[in-house]
């Protein structure tokens, strides 16, 4: 009986990947690109451009994978890969907006589970915010940039950062305040 590695060592995939084996990239793609597609995701919103971010950005991965230190975890440098390939994307096609007359109060759904945040939900909040309350939200609260990094990753000044987090912080409360979810009614729901 012949035994079959289920799970290849990521460092021999990441050896083998740069020397151009193209089974090992795939494993490597196929390993991470759920993760990193939804990474792409948080950012953009259309579910096509999202991929085809990924995409760019796991050509940018296999393209500069010689330069991988394996100082911290690959996933973790695939990941800002990922996070500067969509920010690049929103800068690209101007989506990225830094306008206080962006904030809207757009169509309304209703959470699910008697009132309980699901993902789906939280993620519909935060595809509403404007583009550029968005990027700043994420950068911060799901990447862990300040905002000194965040400002240079989307060349704004760095009051412009502060500023944008905070109307991207109370523009999510109003609406979930809007729609019977304010922190004590979801604490009331968890009970």
């Amino acid at each position: 009986m012949k035994i079959i590695a289920l799970h290849s060592n990521e460092k021999q995939l990441i050896k083998k990947s740069i020397k151009g084996d193209q089974k090992a990239q795939k494993l490597l793609y196929d390993k991470f690109s759920p993760k990193m597609f939804g990474v792409c995701r948080q950012y953009i919103k259309d579910l096509h451009f999202a991929e085809d971010v990924m995409i760019n950005g796991f050509v940018k991965v296999f393209n500069h994978l010689s330069s991988f230190q394996n100082k911290g975890s690959f996933e973790g440098w695939v990941r800002t890969i990922m996070v500067r390939e969509s920010i690049s994307y929103l800068r690209k096609r101007q989506f990225v907006v830094y306008d206080d007359d962006a904030v809207k109060v757009n169509e309304q759904i209703s959470p699910t589970n008697e009132g309980l945040l699901d993902v789906e939900y939280v993620q519909h909040l935060i595809d509403e915010l404007p583009e550029g309350y968005k990027a700043v939200f994420l950068l911060n609260t799901m990447e862990g940039y300040g905002h000194t990094e965040i400002a240079e990753m989307l060349e704004i000044s760095e009051g412009t950062s502060k500023s944008q987090l905070f109307k991207a912080r109370r523009m999510l409360q109003e609406n979930l305040n809007l729609k019977g979810m304010s922190p004590k009614s979801r604490s009331a729901n968890k009970k």
